[in-house]
């Protein structure tokens, strides 16, 4: 499927839009609504266990509203009063105007009573003048994001005001052309979304298998013909654990508690100090990345005064072990690579192994298993308040203990094993990726006049060609 350039075009008068078709116009948001552009309360209600579902950001996922992840809810009451203002029906599209993810957008596709909250702008399409699922396939575009992201202001963090939303511009065809571009990426975004779907549940099948490995690995031992290369027992004798979820081990190997192979554990500073510009970084959970122990950009800095001072407490080095112990991804864990002037905050632990009973590589092994995993899963069940693990729970925390020598060849193996299943998800992730950006081409190859889609809106699927059968403005 080759899709053909509009044969005249104009420019749009626009900067970050281009040309766009000679007999499209262009217009503002506020022009195409049947109500004014408005937003949620800027109140913070109260919010409980059960009510009516108030939506805010983080519920934004993926073009559609996942009530899986809302704020929680409020009153009856409070949603009366809060709908007087704006109450959300089917159809509307929601805009994040502030926060990190400012600029992603759903459309409402649900029956169920709910309201937002003010990080949320709500658009109402007025029929006579745009089709919504166009309008909301040109806000999901590269240039309606580029529009966005140069209308950025700038506070505690971006966030973009009504009145610029309002006065967006918008590439306008005949709304039976509007319906023909919109039914086209309907159904074209539909198949890529659904091969990107196939492909996510391949990683999350890879994963999976890396979790699987390492749990079989740390609990059993080497695989026969690799533990008789590394001459060891290709057959050992295996003995109760005494822990359900670790089942039977190695007869010679031990099952000891986590304060017994470390040689300290302990968390980051509880009262950092100001920022500072400088060379000295105190790092936290978001810096523990996909089993690595990462410097980031934005990471928050310190005089060097101050990290002296936190030095005389405690210090970070290499070969300690950090674990996440508060929030949302408590658990996770990263081996300390050679860092300098790097200490942390109190949401992670720092767990030093005592060389002599245990490696950095093992333990680490175990801590991303099951063998560790369920535990602080259990132990988190205790607590109501927010996820989170104390350091006592830390130390009483059971490990399986083989000799050095096996925990090296166990590490060696495992580096080579999930090095090659990280290497699949890589090429995995990648491709969908490039899917992606596929589907951000298309769609704004198409809602702003670049592509002429009209006589290929049709129910039967022609197979997904390469991104650059999709004319840039240049062309």
């Amino acid at each position: 499927m080759k899709l053909p350039a509009y044969p005249r075009t104009k420019p749009s008068g626009v900067e970050w839009l281009g040309d766009i078709a000679h007999d499209w116009t262009i217009s503002p948001i506020k022009h195409l609504v049947s109500t004014p552009v408005t937003d949620g309360p800027h109140e913070t209600p109260e919010i409980f266990d059960v009510g009516i579902p108030f939506v805010s950001a983080e519920a934004i996922r993926g073009g559609k509203i996942n009530f899986g992840k809302i704020r929680g809810h409020i009153t009856v009451e409070d949603h009366k009063r809060f709908s007087r203002k704006y109450k959300p029906r089917r159809g509307d599209i929601y805009l994040i105007k502030s926060g990190a993810t400012t600029g992603r957008i759903a459309m409402v596709d649900a029956e169920i009573e709910f309201n937002i909250w003010s990080p949320l702008a709500a658009i109402r399409c007025e029929p006579k003048k745009i089709d919504r699922l166009f309008l909301f396939f040109y806000m999901q575009s590269k240039e309606f994001q580029t529009a966005v992201e140069l209308s950025w202001s700038f506070g505690t963090q971006q966030n973009i005001g009504m009145g610029v939303i309002q006065n967006l511009s918008v590439p306008l065809p005949s709304l039976p052309e509007q319906r023909a571009i919109a039914a086209f990426l309907d159904l074209e975004t539909g198949r890529v979304d659904r091969l990107v779907a196939k492909k996510r549940e391949l990683i999350e099948r890879l994963k999976e298998k890396r979790t699987a490995l390492i749990s079989r690995t740390v609990t059993r031992g080497l695989p026969p013909a690799r533990a008789r290369a590394a001459g060891l027992s290709a057959n050992p004798t295996l003995k109760p654990s005494g822990i359900e979820w670790i089942g039977d081990v190695p007869k010679h190997w031990q099952v000891t508690k986590m304060s017994r192979v470390c040689a300290t554990i302990r968390d980051g500073t509880h009262n950092p100090p100001d920022r500072a510009d400088g060379i000295h970084r105190l790092l936290s959970v978001r810096n523990v990345q996909e089993g690595r122990f990462t410097l980031l950009s934005d990471d928050r800095t310190m005089t060097a005064e101050d990290f002296a001072e936190l030095q005389l407490s405690y210090t970070v080095e290499e070969g300690d072990i950090v674990l996440a112990i508060v929030g949302a991804t408590t658990g996770k864990s990263a081996i300390v690579g050679r860092f300098e002037n790097v200490t942390v905050q109190r949401s992670l632990a720092i767990l030093r192994p005592n060389k002599s009973a245990i490696s950095s590589s093992f333990l680490h092994y175990v801590i991303q298993s099951p063998v560790v995993q369920t535990e602080i899963e259990l132990t988190i069940f205790k607590y109501s308040a927010q996820p989170g693990i104390y350091l006592e729970d830390i130390g009483r925390l059971l490990v399986v203990r083989p000799p050095l020598p096996e925990q090296v060849a166990i590490t060696a193996y495992l580096d080579e094993e999930t090095a090659k299943l990280d290497a699949l998800v890589g090429k995995v992730e990648a491709a969908v990726e490039r899917l992606q950006e596929y589907r951000t081409a298309l769609i704004t190859a198409a809602v702003t006049g670049k592509i002429d889609v009209r006589s290929h809106a049709s129910p039967t699927p022609a197979p997904l060609r390469v991104i650059e059968e999709i004319p840039t403005r240049s062309a």
